[in-house]
């Protein structure tokens, strides 16, 4: 343990990052962080983001001879910071062996090494320091709200300025950080990980999220989104829906999460699927219908129970399969209620703004064809291409098999994804030109003569009825 006792003493916040530790700790000392930052020998460069601004939600990891270093340059022992700091104890294979006694240090991403990360509240930092200083810390999405300061905390990992959003008078989102405390026991008893449920409810209403645009009966969403952008969202709306969802929807992800983890709402699925006699579920299905109520919302059941492939579908599945098999063994994979798809996961509020930016810059480069079609459709003709892929290799001879029947099912193959993958690029030159780019615009950006591009997207609204 190292010690040194004449120094001013800098204490590690919980959860903190390593980096965001260095930066207060040169603040300390009224320097700037680079200054500080010489006294490690540096394997790479910290991280920026495209447009060269250095990430918030960067993360160091140190040697041995680096840990000693910070250790006595904070003030306090290597037990303390072990504690503290989640970065601590990982290794680098760019750091040398533990032998050498030089202090090094490799810059990495706090994602990609400990998990989500988000600015910590700056009242509670100078609370407990003495210091109004940015603290970046590793905190789950389920434990964003300081309650005593009124604030949602915002990811750190995200090119934008904004550390945290006012929700003081929005008393519902600490309500529910309140309650998470006691949900998270009951999914352990209930012997799930309550990272798990909350990752479900957390697509279920992203899924939502993303639906509301055409829910005319939604007033609390709009509501919540105007008050965290400080009164009116209007002159930035697509941005505001970008950095506010998480913080506005909170309340209705932890009312799921609740609703999931009880009995008797599974109970109810199941006697919507017929209790054993095979029958789809109905629109009218009492679980989804009492789940729009829990909700605050009665309109929502029926539109809840016709998003087929979505993420709350496919968890009443499972429920089900499960009780149907409870007496053959264990479930499997496939069963598992609280498995996520891929495609069911909320784009996060980084990729979403680097799509705006994009947009921005030039409009109809950020809406990519994997952004206008539905996520069910997207992994069908992600799975058609993989399969394509595979025959192309039994094609080349790497596996045996007749060679026209090989090419007969790869062409197949690829006639299928290609159809897709037209339609689904025709929606987005639809969507293009229908937000007002102008029809020369797309017909450059797909290198196509205007005339063509008029009218396959003539003949493309007439296929969709429209």
């Amino acid at each position: 343990m190292t010690h040194h006792s004449g120094l001013l003493r800098t204490t590690p916040l919980r959860g903190e990052t390593t980096s965001s530790l260095i930066c207060r700790i040169a603040s300390r000392y009224g320097l700037e962080a680079k200054a500080l930052r010489s006294c490690w020998r540096w394997r790479n460069h910290q991280p920026k983001h495209a447009g060269g601004a250095f990430r918030a939600d960067a993360e160091v990891l140190l040697n041995s001879a680096g840990r000693q270093r910070l250790a006595g340059l904070c003030g306090v022992g290597e037990d303390v910071l072990a504690r503290a700091l989640p970065s601590w104890a990982w290794e680098d294979a760019k750091l040398p062996f533990e032998g050498d006694a030089a202090p090094e240090a490799v810059w990495r991403t706090g994602s990609a090494v400990a998990g989500p990360v988000a600015f910590g509240c700056r009242l509670c930092t100078s609370r407990r320091t003495g210091a109004v200083v940015r603290a970046v810390r590793y905190l789950p999405r389920w434990g964003r709200v300081c309650v005593r300061h009124g604030r949602w905390l915002l990811d750190a990992d995200a090119d934008q300025p904004l550390e945290y959003l006012d929700v003081r008078h929005l008393p519902e989102v600490a309500a529910a950080q309140r309650r998470w405390a006691g949900v998270a026991r009951r999914a352990v008893r209930g012997g799930v990980g309550p990272e798990r449920v909350f990752a479900l409810a957390y697509a279920v209403v992203g899924r939502w999220w993303e639906q509301a645009y055409a829910w005319e009966r939604e007033t609390i969403w709009p509501r919540r989104l105007h008050q965290v952008a400080g009164g009116d969202a209007g002159g930035d709306l697509e941005r505001w829906r970008i950095v506010g969802r998480d913080a506005v929807v909170f309340p209705e992800v932890v009312a799921v999460v609740e609703a999931l983890l009880d009995p008797g709402m599974a109970e109810l699925v199941w006697v919507d699927s017929g209790a054993g006699r095979l029958r789809a579920l109905p629109a009218d299905g009492m679980f989804c219908r009492r789940l729009g109520e829990r909700l605050g919302r009665a309109w929502l059941g029926p539109l809840a129970a016709t998003d087929h492939g979505g993420p709350l579908i496919s968890w009443m599945g499972s429920v089900i399969r499960r009780r149907r098999t409870a007496a053959d063994g264990p479930p499997g994979y496939a069963d598992d209620p609280w498995w996520v798809r891929q495609e069911h996961q909320p784009a996060t509020m980084a990729g979403q703004l680097r799509v705006l930016g994009k947009e921005k810059r030039a409009p109809g480069s950020g809406t990519m064809w994997r952004t206008a079609v539905p996520p069910e459709e997207r992994a069908r003709i992600g799975s058609l291409i993989d399969s394509a892929e595979e025959q192309l290799v039994q094609l080349r001879g790497v596996q045996s098999g007749p060679t026209a029947e090989v090419a007969e099912q790869l062409l197949r193959s690829l006639g299928h994804s290609a159809g897709l993958i037209e339609a689904a690029w025709k929606r987005t030159a639809v969507a293009a030109v229908n937000g007002g780019v102008p029809l020369e615009e797309v017909a450059r950006w797909v290198d196509m003569p205007v005339e063509t591009l008029r009218s396959m997207l003539t003949a493309g609204k007439q296929d969709d009825g429209s």
